[in-house]
C-alpha cells in the first residue's frame, strides 16, 4: 500500500511539472544579431553572438573541400561558399527564425537581412543545395540553369552537385 502511495504521488508531481524542466527548449525560437555580432563559420553555419546557427534546408560544401573549374584549377569552394554568405550578411543586422536542431544538436534556423531570405539567397547563388525543401530547390534548379555559383563548375564540382 505505502509504495502505491508513493507512486500516485510522485506521478501527481510529475503531472505539475512544467514540460521544459529537463533542458527541452520551445520548438520555435526568433534569433536576432546586430552584423557587429554575426561571424560566417562556414558556408551553412553562423554565429550570432555566443550562438551557433546552421542555416536550415541547404547544404554547402565544407571549407577545405576542393573543386576545379573548367580548365582544372583547384579552388577551396567551401571557403568561396563561407564568403558567398559573408558577403550576404556583411553590415547586416539578422533576424532567424530556429526551427529545431540537426543531427548534431546545433539550432537550425532561416534568417532574414534586410527583409531578404539569406538561405533562399544562398541556395539561388548556386552556393549552397537544397535539402529536403522544396521552395530552395526550385531555386537550386534555377540557379543550375543560370549556371551559377557551384553549377559554373559542375565537372569539378563535389559530388553531390554533380549527382543532381
Amino acid at each position: 500500500m505505502g509504495a502505491a502511495f508513493s507512486f500516485v504521488c510522485v506521478a501527481l508531481v510529475g503531472l505539475g511539472l512544467p514540460a521544459n524542466l529537463f533542458g527541452s527548449a520551445p520548438r520555435e525560437q526568433d534569433w536576432q544579431a546586430t552584423a557587429q555580432t554575426i561571424r560566417v563559420v562556414d558556408g551553412d553555419t553562423l554565429r550570432l553572438g555566443e550562438r551557433t546557427l546552421r542555416l536550415s534546408g541547404l547544404l554547402s560544401p565544407q571549407r577545405g573541400q576542393t573543386c576545379r573549374t573548367a580548365s582544372g584549377v583547384g579552388f577551396d569552394c567551401g571557403a568561396t561558399a563561407a564568403q558567398a554568405l559573408a558577403r550576404l550578411v556583411q553590415g547586416r543586422d539578422l533576424t532567424c527564425k530556429v526551427q529545431g536542431r540537426d543531427s548534431f544538436g546545433r539550432p537550425l534556423g532561416v534568417c532574414q537581412a534586410e527583409g531578404h531570405d539569406i538561405n533562399a539567397a544562398l541556395v539561388s547563388s548556386g552556393w549552397a543545395l537544397a535539402d529536403g525543401n522544396a521552395e530552395l530547390a526550385r531555386l537550386e534548379d534555377a540557379a543550375r540553369s543560370a549556371r551559377q555559383g557551384l553549377w559554373s563548375y559542375l565537372e569539378g564540382a563535389p559530388e553531390a552537385w554533380r549527382q543532381r
